[in-house]
């Protein structure tokens, strides 16, 4: 049962009469019924849960009260609008196959260029009235997380990538949200990446909010099947306004490779990164790379998990932040061995500098191992400007706010290097120059 506290949040009483008047008009006959029985069954899970807060142990560090005060309309515009691509999600340069969704919908239209053969884009409103795909969708595998749980319940629509070959340009899908007034939005994305294929896919998230609040509970599965490489890299720029909760799940098969390259940027309220790395079969190679630039009261939290199942898996991650103002950043990154799970390799690491007396990190990397022949390590710091570094520029003719410019920059070089597409790379390294105030107080 519920919590009084969260039956008294008028976004859960709004989303409990949702559901129902929902029910009730037949609105969830779309898909098989065993779709409709896991919406189900994900509802009643959230409904016993409520929204999450600090008593509960992955949320402890990330107060959700403030934002949930605000009233919000939980059917959101599901129809198909074209927008001009916003110039926050243009990167120079860039040769790549794109697709846009407002609000969590595509139109149809690719820029880029027709797509090739071995990739397939979708709608997922289209994808649920498949046979062969909605199985994708009817399994309610999320615990005891409120977010997928219920974007489970209410998903309507979002984007389904289907790749069969080896990509050679990259994918890019931008994520556009605009509202007359405050919304919620739940999106459902799923991207199956088959035998020997490859793709690469950039994520740009921007918004036009207006003065409204819009919170996106977006959910995302990846099936990296056998010998696939997926590249994955997510562009975090959304305004204020947004709050973002962002809940991905990757599933990896023998001898895949998953990359994912997470930056986020000032502007949006709160932003809930939740990646996991399910390693299914042994030799699976996973690596994690996360930038956070946070700025004003903004709350940036990335929880991640790696999984690791079976024998003879990599994985290695690294989280930087750099807290500004008097915003909050948090990082709980955990690695799980399983018993089976013998010869695993697994680092981690977390490193922050804070340039604010009045910006606030929490950090907790955690190791859980059941394996006795394994090799990981994990670590975190939490420091300010060097002052020998900064004498050292200071030194050679270098103003003190440029000195503090090149310190930033090069503390995220270690992720910012590991980017691949030179475009992205290059316009990852402009974000942080603009972000980098003169006055970091």
């Amino acid at each position: 049962m519920s919590t009084i506290q969260e039956q008294a949040i008028p976004l859960y009483e709004e989303l409990v009469n949702g559901y129902n008047q929902r029910t009730a008009s037949g609105a969830d006959e779309t898909g098989s019924g065993d779709l409709r029985r896991t919406r189900q069954a994900a509802f009643e899970k959230f409904r016993l849960l409520g929204f999450p807060t600090i008593r509960h142990e992955d949320w402890k560090y990330t107060n959700l009260n403030r934002f949930l005060k605000d009233e919000y309309s939980v059917e959101g515009d599901s129809s198909a609008r074209a927008v001009a691509l916003p110039a926050e999600a243009t990167i120079p340069g860039l040769d790549a196959y794109r697709v846009m969704l407002v609000n969590g919908v595509w139109d149809g239209k690719v820029g880029g260029g027709p797509l090739p053969r071995g990739l397939e884009v979708r709608r997922v409103a289209e994808a649920l009235l498949d046979p062969e795909m909605v199985g994708y969708f009817e399994s309610g595998k999320w615990g005891n997380h409120a977010f997928p749980n219920l974007n489970t319940a209410f998903f309507k629509d979002g984007l389904l990538l289907r790749v069969t070959a080896d990509i050679g340009k990259p994918v890019q899908i931008v994520h556009h949200y605009s509202a007359d007034r405050n919304s919620l939005i739940q999106p459902r994305h799923l991207w199956v990446v088959g035998q020997n294929a490859g793709v690469t896919v950039i994520e740009s998230v921007v918004s036009a909010t207006h003065d409204v609040k819009i919170w996106v509970n977006g959910l995302t599965e990846v099936i990296v099947d056998r010998d696939a490489r997926v590249n994955h890299l997510v562009v975090q720029t959304a305004g204020e306004g947004m709050r973002l909760i962002n809940h991905t799940t990757v599933r990896q098969k023998k001898q895949s490779l998953y990359n994912n390259y997470t930056f986020t940027f000032p502007g949006s309220d709160l932003v809930r990164n939740d990646l996991q790395a399910r390693l299914e079969e042994d030799h699976t190679e996973t690596h994690l790379y996360g930038l956070y630039l946070t700025a004003g009261q903004q709350v940036v939290d990335n929880h991640t998990l790696v999984d690791h199942q079976q024998p003879a898996c990599f994985s290695n991650e690294l989280y930087k932040g750099v807290l500004m103002e008097r915003s909050t950043g948090v990082f709980n990154g955990k690695v799980y061995v399983h018993q089976d799970a013998q010869k695993t390799n697994a680092f981690q690491q977390n490193n922050n500098l804070v340039i604010s007396k009045h910006a606030t990190i929490d950090s907790k990397p955690e190791l859980e191992i059941f394996a006795d022949d394994v090799k990981c390590s994990h670590g975190s710091t939490v420091g300010q400007f060097s002052e020998d570094a900064l004498f050292y520029l200071r030194a050679r003719g270098i103003g003190e706010e440029a000195a503090k410019a090149l310190l930033i920059a090069a503390f995220a070089f270690d992720v910012t290097q590991q980017v691949k597409v030179g475009a992205v790379e290059e316009f990852i390294n402009q974000l942080i120059d603009h972000h980098i105030p003169v006055n970091h107080g």
